[in-house]
């Protein structure tokens, strides 16, 4: 029973009711005027032309928003949409609505109004009142019982007060709602948000991974060494490496911040001897082979082989620690070839399971490219080959 009753204490109700007694307001207006049945039918015909305006959708929109769904106007729905028609089929939705919107606002004003005399009509049956001419008399005359008539005429009140609202809130949601080409532009804007975050966590994960791993090796090298000189050395390669990671953090977070803003530019591989000489410094012995002209490298696969390599180097930093390291950068014939080998040790980078080299997969594939990673010959190789076209 408490549920049944529980709709009667909503707001959300009574705006519904609102909204389909406004449908109501200027035919009711000219009804006075000129009392014919064909008003209704000219009413119903002006809403035609109404509806092919396609500013009219915003309206609707609006009103649909604010007194169906309780919802801000301006909020963000994915229900009730407020931009204006964009084609012949969202005019003739908008049509089928404001012919809707009238037929059920006429029906339930009239039911209503009805059954709000029949409830004064029944509680006055015991003292032998009568009721205003015109009212809805359920039976002749006037007896005492029938007030028992009473509660039924007043569930009834209460299902009609409910029931059309609903009834038009989902018709709004079926034909205000967006037609499948706006269903595609927001499925295809929501895809692109999230590529933009796995981006970024990308960036954050490769740039301060990078960062802290150099910091750690280069703080445990120098403690080890008890060298003042090489504790300099150390302390400067952790400056410019965290540098460049605060510089990197910055520029994300400020496209973060601000979505109109331009994001700074990336590093591309043409920055490439800043991590080559950042592994060097944490104690790696890096032989370095790069032919081909870099600059010449689309930016996408730049910035992204840049990524690579620096992935590729922080790992073997992470997990064999200060050991050879060959590295070898082509460009040639429609392709970039980047290979990462170092000697396998005791613990192999990732095991081919971590989310460093599953993102390094995910950025070769989404430019067309293949990244292998694994043992190879007694190192371990990462070796990714992106297409330059």
């Amino acid at each position: 029973m408490v549920g049944l009753l529980r709709p009667l204490g909503r707001t959300v109700t009574y705006t519904r009711l609102l909204h389909l007694f406004i449908a109501m307001v200027w035919p009711s207006m000219w009804l006075f005027i000129q009392e014919a049945w064909w008003t209704w039918v000219a009413a119903a015909l002006l809403l035609v032309p109404a509806g092919l305006v396609p500013a009219m959708r915003t309206v609707e929109g609006l009103q649909a928003r604010l007194l169906l769904t309780g919802q801000r106007p301006d909020g963000e729905s994915t229900g009730i949409v407020v931009a204006p028609s964009a084609s012949w089929t969202d005019r003739g939705r908008l049509v089928v609505w404001l012919q809707a919107r009238l037929l059920i606002g006429c029906v339930t004003s009239v039911i209503i109004v009805q059954l709000l005399v029949a409830v004064v009509d029944l509680a006055a049956a015991p003292f032998g009142g009568d009721t205003a001419s015109g009212a809805l008399h359920l039976l002749e005359g006037h007896r005492w019982w029938h007030v028992l008539l009473l509660p039924p005429a007043l569930a009834a009140m209460a299902v009609t007060v409910v029931v059309p609202g609903r009834l038009i809130t989902a018709l709004a949601h079926r034909l205000l709602g967006p037609s499948p080409a706006e269903r595609l532009a927001a499925l295809e804007e929501r895809n692109e948000q999230l590529l933009e975050r796995t981006r970024i966590a990308r960036e954050l994960h490769d740039s301060i991974g990078h960062a802290l791993t150099v910091a750690v090796v280069q703080a445990g090298a120098a403690r080890a060494a008890g060298d003042p000189a090489f504790t300099d050395r150390a302390l400067d390669a952790i400056e410019e490496t965290g540098r460049a990671a605060l510089e990197d953090l910055e520029r994300v977070l400020g496209v973060l911040r601000e979505s109109g803003r331009p994001a700074a530019a990336r590093p591309t591989l043409a920055d490439a001897g800043r991590l080559l000489e950042s592994a060097r410094t944490s104690g790696a012995k890096v032989d370095a082979d790069v032919t081909g002209p870099l600059d010449t490298v689309p930016g996408p696969v730049s910035r992204e082989g840049y990524r690579i390599l620096q992935e590729a180097l922080t790992n073997v930093l992470r997990h064999a620690g200060a050991v050879p390291v060959r590295v070898r950068v082509a460009v040639g014939d429609g392709w970039l070839d980047l290979e990462v080998r170092n000697p396998l040790t005791g613990v192999t980078s990732e095991s081919g399971r971590g989310s460093g080299l599953r993102g390094m997969r995910e950025r070769a594939a989404l430019l067309g490219g293949e990244a292998h990673t694994g043992p190879a010959g007694g190192d371990w190789q990462v070796r990714v080959e992106l297409p330059l076209r």
